[in-house]
């Protein structure tokens, strides 16, 4: 079954060029794929190698999602492309709806074992082979769907913001060391105004801790399922030494221990099971404002002080920039208001007539019950009429909370029989001597609902809320560039290993290497490895040990060097 993308994520897909990538992101991703499979045999769960042969990914290429979704159909999932970091909401949204998310860029050489950017290998290779496994799946789709209705602050916006310039900035080739550190330095100052834990920020870090570098089994010899292990050559092996705090996995402790997406994991948690994960995350969806409602959910969405939607007992829906609460003296909501744009909804479809064009100034609306303890949202018409409220009739009511309501009424909306909306022209709404609403302002609809049982962070409507949403702009694909002479010589190498081996040839390339190329460490191992297929003593052979041992003196070098001659002699050592 495949899986169609929602109208209110379209906006984020974006397209797979295919010939854009170079020999050289094709040996990257060779290189990092048989050291995951070479390492990760035995130390992986199950589920994820055995993914692998049924999620449409192989060693030798980059995949087309073209074919991934094709695999992916088979378990009702599927795989959208997107450009780079996209909204945390939009990024669990995809996965609610059983979409993997696909950054098709891939990491640059001088970053092979690790990149803060979302990339091919992380969201390909890392995530989509374990989705094979049915329990697993659900749990994505559970976290997935609770993230996407998760409430963050402004300036955890703002900081997503800065986060995704330092992530172009750090994958540009031409990025100036000025400029990282001028990207760094700015999501820096957008981290500082960061205080408390916002919904959003605690379904991140149980993302982090499970989805992306979480460990699995029994606690003291665990295997890996997380696919940032699973994606990276060092840290996978990293993960598994006595260098990691190993934690028993609980969502309280998940939730109290903050990440670094710059540097390797100190410590990662283990849990005892996908079940276990299932649960304890379903018990934390219902302390959230989607679930839980109430005044702290409406505060919520003040705070993030963007596009968000409560949603009163009654079924009525209020979408639109939250900016004030009038509380009562228990600290209850009492009256809400919302700024600019506003539209009124209900099961997640624009009612006629209250658009935001209607509603294009904000909107207020009363909570609670009446004076006498009546709940109008229960009330049938016959009920309305007896309390004095009809159309073309005058009416008049008075809250709990003091609030009352006068004015002439010209319509009522019901949904299953039961009021959720009266438009009433003449209206006055005021609480104390505090005007909420004038008869000059114009006509007033009023809200009916003595709750609010849930709050989102989006539109109840989208497509009516927002009209027509473009995709991302599609870059004019003009065909893969002319290639360098050192991404020729990746080329020449892949042709050696996939058509035709020559000997010959194997001296020029190295010869090349020599006299231009002196630190070119990957295409060195690649040669190696030819080599120790179809002429293992060749001289040659030795010479190009010798300038990888020369190189691996580097630093830099030195562990993707070792970890690369472990593949070629199929060594199970220990990182360096």
């Amino acid at each position: 079954m495949k899986q169609s993308i929602p109208n209110h994520l379209r906006q984020f897909v974006a397209k797979q060029y295919y010939d854009a990538y170079t020999p050289i992101d094709h040996a990257v991703w060779r290189y990092v794929m048989r050291q995951n499979h070479h390492f990760l045999e035995g130390t992986a769960h199950e589920a994820f190698t055995e993914g692998l042969k049924s999620s449409g990914i192989n060693i030798e290429e980059i995949p087309r999602v073209s074919d991934m979704n094709k695999h992916l159909s088979e378990i009702g999932w599927g795989a959208a492309i997107v450009d780079g970091l996209i909204p945390g909401t939009a990024f669990f949204d995809f996965q609610s709806h059983g979409i993997l998310p696909i950054a098709t860029d891939i990491r640059q050489k001088s970053n092979i074992e690790y990149t803060p950017a979302p990339d091919i290998l992380h969201e390909a290779a890392g995530h989509a082979p374990i989705l094979f496994d049915e329990t697993y799946s659900k749990f994505v789709k559970l976290i997935g769907n609770i993230g996407a209705n998760a409430f963050a602050t402004e300036e955890e916006h703002e900081v997503f913001e800065a986060t995704r310039r330092l992530s172009i900035v750090m994958e540009k080739p031409n990025s100036t060391e000025e400029e990282i550190l001028r990207a760094k330095k700015i999501l820096a100052e957008k981290q500082e105004t960061v205080s408390g834990l916002s919904e959003a920020e605690q379904v991140s870090r149980i993302f982090w801790w499970t989805v992306e570098f979480g460990l699995i089994g029994e606690f003291h010899q665990p295997k890996i399922f997380g696919a940032g292990l699973l994606s990276s050559v060092g840290e996978s092996k990293h993960s598994l030494s006595n260098e990691v705090n190993k934690r028993p996995f609980s969502i309280h402790d998940a939730i109290q221990t903050s990440y670094d997406v710059t540097s390797m994991q100190t410590q990662l948690f283990v849990c005892e099971s996908f079940d276990q994960l299932i649960d304890e995350v379903e018990k934390f969806g219902e302390t959230m404002a989607f679930r839980k409602g109430g005044t702290n959910s409406i505060e919520k969405a003040i705070h993030s002080n963007q596009v968000a939607h409560i949603e009163y007992n009654s079924g009525l829906q209020i979408t639109g920039v939250f900016k004030e609460i009038i509380k009562d003296a228990d600290g209850e909501a009492i009256y809400v208001k919302t700024t600019g744009p506003t539209a009124l909804s209900v099961q997640n479809e624009q009612l006629s007539h209250h658009g935001t064009e209607r509603h294009a100034d904000g909107f207020g609306a009363p909570i609670g019950f009446l004076q006498d303890g009546t709940c109008l949202e229960s009330k049938t018409e016959a009920e309305l009429k007896n309390m004095g409220i009809e159309l073309n009739k005058m009416m008049q009511i008075t809250f709990e909370s003091g609030i009352e309501v006068s004015g002439h009424v010209t319509d009522i909306v019901f949904h299953h029989q039961h009021p959720i909306l009266l438009t009433i022209d003449e209206c006055l709404v005021t609480h104390g001597e505090q005007i909420l609403f004038h008869p000059t302002w114009g006509t007033y609809d009023l809200a009916v609902g003595s709750a609010i049982v849930s709050a989102r962070p989006h539109a109840a409507d989208f497509d009516a809320f927002y009209g027509t949403v473009a995709s991302m702009d599609e870059e004019v694909d003009d065909g893969p560039e002319p290639l360098t002479p050192l991404e020729s010589l990746f080329a020449e190498v892949r042709d050696l290993r996939e058509v035709n081996f020559s000997i010959d040839l194997v001296h020029s390339i190295v010869g090349k290497l020599k006299e231009d190329f002196p630190e070119e460490w990957l295409l060195r191992l690649e040669i190696v490895e030819l080599l120790e297929i179809h002429d293992p003593e060749a001289c040659i052979k030795k010479e190009l040990l010798k300038d990888l041992l020369h190189l691996s003196e580097q630093d830099r070098f030195q562990r993707l060097i070792e970890n690369g001659l472990d593949v070629i002699y199929d060594r199970k050592g220990v990182i360096v």
